[in-house]
């Protein structure tokens, strides 16, 4: 299907692009709320076309990546949405994140006992990566199903992670390949250290708005606050 490529291209910019004014534009405010939307919904794009592609082509670290991607997007958007009724899905969803992490931290494990230290060939860091990612987020998901629905804090903590780490992950799969760089951006930019900095960047500033969030810091943005008491919608079935 040469067609989901361009869909896959496209709809990665179109994220890059809406994530990073989600993660930059004043929280809880009209253009934090929109470009989150179209974050998300690009992310489905970028996600669904890398997944067929990645089974057309026997690529099993691209599907999981690509599986891992679309969980935290959809579990971190749906967050910050009315409680949900639709349990079955929360529980399918909750032992997908666990599955592919254990699968992924497995193949890390594996990876490490060949000669060449990679699996699929990739080292064994990013399947320990998403490994954590997804035994972490199974574990939020049982937390969240087992207690009373999140509130304040806690509800923009698990929204901010979820959505930041979908994020992330994009990022790093653009920046860490020069010749993407390259097709994109003058050559001031493809060095190491200016392709690692936006990757950086993300995570810098997940970890301040956690800080933020958890440590009650949030008065200056008190639009911020609309996310936390965002009134209730009708949930998805």
């Amino acid at each position: 299907m040469p067609a989901l490529l361009p869909v896959h291209i496209i709809a990665a910019a179109i994220g890059l692009v809406a994530g990073s004014l989600a993660l930059a534009a004043g929280k809880g405010g009209r253009l934090h709320r929109g470009s989150g939307k179209v974050f998300v919904y690009a992310m489905f794009g970028m996600c669904g076309a890398a997944i067929v592609l990645a089974v057309m082509k026997a690529q099993a670290a691209n599907v999981m990546a690509g599986t891992m991607t679309a969980y935290l997007a959809f579990t971190g958007m749906t967050t910050v949405r009315a409680p949900s009724t639709a349990r079955q899905r929360d529980i399918a969803l909750m032992l997908l994140a666990l599955l592919l992490g254990v699968a992924t931290f497995a193949t890390g494990v594996v990876a490490l006992t060949r000669p060449t230290g990679r699996m699929f060939g990739l080292p064994a860091l990013p399947f320990f990566l998403f490994g954590v990612l997804g035994m972490s987020g199974a574990a939020g998901d049982f937390k969240t199903m087992r207690g009373a629905p999140l509130q304040g804090g806690r509800r923009l903590s698990r929204h901010l992670w979820r959505m930041c780490m979908a994020l992330f992950i994009t990022t790093a799969s653009f920046f860490s390949i020069r010749a993407r760089v390259a097709a994109v951006l003058p050559a001031p930019f493809t060095t190491p250290t200016m392709r690692a900095l936006p990757v950086l960047a993300v995570l810098a500033v997940m970890f301040y708005w956690l800080w933020r969030v958890r440590s009650r810091r949030i008065k200056p943005a008190a639009r911020w606050s609309a996310i936390a008491s965002m009134p209730a919608e009708a949930p998805t079935q």
